[in-house]
C-alpha cells in the first residue's frame, strides 16, 4: 500500500521523534532488483530528484562558496571537494505531480568504490572529515555494512580508459563489417583460421565417434581444443586489432559456431574463442547465457554507474538542492574528471543532464525571506506563511517494520520543488504530448549554476537558506582583500580602523569578515579600490594612520589574486597564508589568459556572513 502522509504537520513536529518514511535501502545484495524498479519508476515519472551524503565539504569557512565568489571561483570550491572527497550515500526519488498530489518512489543507495576489476585501475583514495563521518554516525549509518555490502561503480571516462570490454562475452559484440581489401599478410593470416577451424570442427564431431580414448585424446590435443562448459571451443591467438577483426569475420563462415572475445587482464584482447554447438537450438540457448552473463558482469563492473545511466537516457529534469556542488560530485565521480573552466564544465553537464532544477533558484524567485538554515526549517517556513498543503504518497518496496532515517532529504528536495512551484504559479505537470519532458514553464529556471543560487551547505543537514534584505550587484573589480591585522578585530572595528585613513575611505564602503585572518572591502565608488592597492603596492608616504597599520603587516590584494588562490587548490585554514602564497609566487603558469565568459559581477548581500557549522 502507497504511504501518505500531509508534509504540512512537519511544522508541529520539527522538535518530536523524526518521521521514518519508508525509503527503499540499496546495497550491493538487492541492487540488482532494485535496478530493475527504479528503471520502471524513472520512465513512470516526470522528474528525479537526487541528493546524497558525502564524507566531507569544507574545513575552513572561506573554502564555503560565499557571496563575494564570481561563477568561475564557487566552480573552482565545488570542483576541489568534488575531487576530494568521496559519496557514501546517493538517494534518487523519480516522481511526477498530479493534481496537487506528489507520487514519489524514493530509493537510498549505499555505495563504496573498489576495484571490480583487480587491475589496479581505477584506483580509488578519498579524503574524510570528522565533522561529516560523525553526523552520518549519529544517523545510525552502518559503515561496515558500507564497506562491505556498498555498490561499487565506474565512471564513464575510467571504463574508457581501462579498455572494458563490458559485452565481450556477447556474440552481438563480435559483429563485424566484412572488408574487400586484404593484405597478402592478412589472406594467409585469415586462412590459416579457416583451414584450423575445419579442421578442428572435424576432429570434433569425429570424437563423438566410438573411438579408443587415447585416440581422441591426442584427436583433441592436436586440434588444440579445449572446453567451455561442455561445449567444445578453440581459442585463436591475436595480436593486433585488425588480427581481431579478422578472426571474427572468418568464424562468421560457420553457422554452428559462436565467437567470443577474450580480454587481457587489464586491457584489449588476448584471444578470440570459438566455441561449436551442436545445433541451432543449442547455439540459441548459449547466446541467451552469454547475454545473461554480460548483464551480470555489467552490473558488477559498472555498478550504480547504471542508475546515472537511467537517468540520463530518460531524459527527465533532475531536481537538486545546490546544483554546482551536487553535480560537480556527480561528474567527477560518475562521467569524467571535472574540466578546468565553468563553461566546459556546464557544456559537458548539458550532454548528459538537458535539464537542471535547483530549489535554492526557485527560492530565490520568491523574494527575501529569513534566513532558513535546513530543508525541514525552509519547508516548515513555507507552509506557515503561504497556504495550501502537498499530499505525498510515497509508494515503496521499502520493509515499513524497520525504522529507517536514510535519504529522508531528497524527499525534502521532492515536497520544496512541489510547494515552491505553487507559489511561484508554475505548473509541474508536464504535458503529455510527448514532445518535450519539462513543463512549459520550467525552461527559464533550468541549467543555472550561478554562486547567487548556489549556497553553503550544512555538513549535517544539506541545507537551503532563503537570504534576507536586498541584494546590490558589484563589480569584483571594487573588491580589495585584506590580512595582517590584529587577530580576532571585528568587520565593524576594522571598518572603524580604516576611516578617516585615506580619500578612499571617506565615501561609502563595506567590510566583511572571511575569515579570522582576512577581510574583503567594498568599495562603492568605483576607481577607488584601484587607487588603494596603487597605493599599498606603490609604497607613498600617506596617513600616519595607515601607514602605521602598513607597517604593522597590513596587505591587500585584488580579486585575481583570491581566483588565483580558488583555482591553483590551495587550501589552507587560513584565507591569509593562502594569498601570501599566491603573492610570493614569482611563476605564472602558462596559458594564463583565458577567455572569461562571464559576468566580472557579484551580488552583494549586507547580512553578515553565518558559518552555519555553528548553528
Amino acid at each position: 500500500m502507497p504511504f501518505r502522509r500531509s508534509l504540512c504537520t512537519q511544522a508541529a513536529a520539527r522538535h518530536r521523534r523524526r518521521i521514518q518514511w519508508p525509503v527503499k535501502q540499496v546495497t550491493k545484495s538487492n541492487f540488482s532488483e532494485a535496478l530493475a524498479e527504479i528503471k520502471a519508476c524513472i520512465l513512470n515519472s516526470d522528474y528525479v530528484a537526487v541528493s546524497f551524503k558525502q564524507t566531507g565539504g569544507h574545513s575552513a569557512p572561506w573554502h564555503k562558496i560565499l557571496p563575494i565568489d564570481t561563477a568561475e571561483t564557487a566552480y573552482f570550491k565545488a570542483k576541489h571537494a568534488a575531487e576530494r572527497f568521496q559519496i557514501l550515500q546517493f538517494a534518487v526519488c523519480p516522481f511526477s505531480v498530479k493534481a496537487s498530489k506528489l507520487i514519489a518512489h524514493p530509493y537510498n543507495f549505499h555505495l563504496f568504490p573498489r576495484d571490480e576489476l583487480k587491475v589496479g585501475m581505477p584506483s580509488y583514495s578519498f579524503s574524510c572529515q570528522s565533522s561529516y563521518l560523525t553526523a552520518m554516525a549519529q544517523e545510525g549509518f552502518d559503515f561496515n555494512a558500507c564497506i562491505y555490502n556498498g555498490i561499487s561503480y565506474l565512471s564513464k571516462a575510467q571504463e574508457s580508459a581501462t579498455n572494458v570490454q563490458i559485452g565481450h562475452l556477447s556474440p552481438s559484440s563480435c559483429t563485424v563489417h566484412s572488408s574487400s581489401v586484404h593484405s597478402v599478410a592478412d589472406s594467409l593470416f585469415t586462412e590459416r583460421i579457416r583451414s584450423r577451424v575445419k579442421n578442428w570442427i572435424r576432429a570434433c564431431k569425429d570424437s563423438n565417434k566410438t573411438e579408443d580414448a587415447l585416440i581422441s585424446s591426442l584427436r583433441k590435443l592436436i586440434s588444440g581444443s579445449e572446453v567451455y562448459g561442455s561445449r567444445p571451443s578453440l581459442n585463436i591467438d591475436v595480436c593486433s586489432e585488425c588480427q581481431i577483426k579478422l578472426a571474427l569475420e572468418t568464424l562468421k563462415e560457420f553457422v554452428d559456431v559462436v565467437p567470443l572475445q577474450l580480454p587481457k587482464r587489464g586491457a584489449g584482447v588476448q584471444a578470440v574463442r570459438a566455441v561449436l554447438t551442436s545445433s541451432q537450438e543449442d547455439k540459441n540457448l548459449l547466446e541467451k547465457e552469454l547475454q545473461h552473463m554480460e548483464q551480470e558482469q555489467r552490473e558488477r563492473v559498472l555498478g550504480f554507474r547504471e542508475v546515472i545511466d537511467l537517468i540520463s537516457t530518460s531524459q527527465r529534469p533532475v531536481v537538486v538542492h545546490n546544483s554546482l556542488n551536487d553535480f560537480a560530485f556527480i561528474h567527477s565521480k560518475f562521467l569524467a574528471p571535472l574540466p578546468l573552466t565553468m563553461d566546459e564544465f556546464r557544456s559537458s553537464l548539458h550532454l548528459i543532464f538537458p535539464h537542471i532544477l535547483d530549489v535554492n533558484h526557485l527560492m530565490k524567485e520568491i523574494g527575501p525571506f529569513e534566513k532558513m538554515n535546513n530543508m525541514p526549517a525552509a519547508i516548515s517556513y513555507l507552509e506557515r506563511r503561504f497556504s495550501g498543503s502537498i499530499d505525498m504518497d510515497i509508494s515503496s518496496q521499502a520493509d515499513t517494520d524497520k525504522v529507517n532515517i536514510h535519504g529522508h532529504n531528497v524527499l525534502r528536495v521532492c515536497h520544496l520543488f512541489v510547494k515552491l512551484c505553487s507559489i511561484l504559479k508554475i505548473s509541474p505537470e508536464v504535458p503529455e504530448d510527448g514532445q518535450s519532458h519539462l513543463s512549459p514553464s520550467l525552461p527559464r529556471h533550468s541549467n543555472i549554476f550561478n554562486p547567487c543560487s548556489s549556497n553553503s551547505t550544512n555538513p549535517i543537514e544539506d541545507d537551503v537558506r532563503i537570504w534576507t534584505g536586498n541584494s546590490r550587484t558589484i563589480s569584483i573589480n571594487n573588491l580589495v582583500f585584506l590580512w595582517g591585522f590584529e587577530s580576532g578585530i571585528s568587520a565593524r572595528s576594522l571598518k572603524d580602523l580604516l576611516c578617516d585613513t585615506h580619500d578612499v575611505f571617506s565615501e561609502e564602503f563595506d567590510v566583511r569578515m572571511l575569515d579570522r585572518t582576512c577581510a574583503v572591502v567594498v568599495f562603492w565608488t568605483p576607481g577607488f579600490a584601484e587607487c588603494f592597492l596603487r597605493i599599498i603596492d606603490s609604497g607613498e608616504i600617506i596617513s600616519t594612520k595607515l601607514t602605521g597599520l602598513i607597517s604593522g603587516g597590513l596587505k591587500a590584494a585584488g580579486y585575481e589574486t583570491y581566483k588565483r588562490v580558488c583555482e591553483s587548490g590551495l587550501r589552507k585554514s587560513d584565507l591569509a597564508d593562502c594569498l601570501d602564497q599566491a603573492m610570493d609566487e614569482t611563476e605564472i603558469l602558462s596559458g594564463t589568459v583565458k577567455s572569461q565568459q562571464e559576468q566580472p559581477v557579484i551580488y552583494w548581500n549586507n547580512d553578515e556572513m553565518i558559518n552555519l557549522n555553528d548553528l
